[in-house]
């Protein structure tokens, strides 16, 4: 098959299954994301050269205990206290020098906030004053999903000047700019004509996935460059990984979600 036609296909299904699934119901949607995780441990295992079985079960332990009291607001606090933590040292450690091998204790650590608690933090994010709203989820991935076609398509056209360039040679300061910009343009968009009001909210929404999302991208890319993979997994042909889908959302979530107690507290 066509590379570009296998692409496309794949491409197709898992945006069909995402968006079914999120406007279904909350059910489906957790169902969706625990399965997603579960993927996604085993690729990071993969990467960083750690045993799956223990990860795995601390990854439905925790997935189901957020689940369980996951309109706490300790909890949440507590929760995202923990992965802006990792987030930190995540960002510390894309600039870094450092190359595996990675201690067993760092393994976990990233296992734990890199990986595991953002999707909780996911779970969390379409939640609103009037419970289960899939629209905000939707909106976050359109976001992310602009922001990363015109990153590619800026770059591709405007690009000179290299923006990381020992992770991640295609990737411009013109295509940053680009994304950013669009990301923008859609979240007026979305806050004119899918979720009417709440301009502003919208608008620091896009500011952090053009930021947060191209460094998720970023450290994925820095985590397969030392690992010596192109992909962190072959579930989607002409895609690569669940993570590689998905590591810009991942990343984005818990800045997100920061942003959404600061308003909680403010408002």
């Amino acid at each position: 098959m066509n590379e570009t036609l296998k692409r496309s296909l794949s491409g197709a299904v898992y945006v069909i299954l995402l968006l079914t699934s999120i406007r279904f119901s909350a059910e489906s949607f957790f169902i969706l994301f625990g399965i997603f995780l579960l993927l996604a441990v085993v690729e990071f295992c993969e990467l960083v050269q750690l045993q799956k079985i223990l990860p795995l079960g601390i990854a439905l332990l925790l997935f189901g205990l957020f689940y369980k009291v996951r309109f706490n607001r300790t909890y949440d606090l507590l929760l995202l206290g923990t992965t802006l933590f990792v987030s930190i040292k995540s960002i510390g450690f894309l600039f870094s020098q450092r190359n595996f091998p990675m201690d067993f204790l760092s393994k976990y650590v990233y296992l734990l906030g890199y990986i595991i608690l953002p999707f909780v933090i996911i779970t969390k994010l379409p939640f609103g004053i009037q419970g289960y709203n899939p629209k905000i989820i939707i909106s976050i991935f359109l976001l992310i999903w602009t922001n990363d076609t015109f990153a590619y398509i800026v770059g591709k056209s405007m690009g000179k000047h290299k923006l990381f360039e020992r992770i991640s040679p295609k990737k411009t300061i013109e295509g940053f700019v680009g994304g950013v910009v669009f990301a923008i343009l859609t979240s007026l968009l979305i806050s004119k004509y899918y979720i009417e009001g709440a301009t502003n909210i919208w608008i620091g929404i896009a500011f952090i996935v053009g930021i947060f999302g191209t460094i998720g991208d970023l450290i994925e890319s820095k985590f397969k460059r030392i690992a010596g993979v192109k992909d962190s997994g072959k579930i989607m042909p002409g895609h690569g990984g669940i993570l590689d889908r998905l590591d810009s959302v991942i990343f984005v979530a818990p800045f997100v979600f920061l942003f959404y107690q600061i308003l909680y507290y403010v408002s």
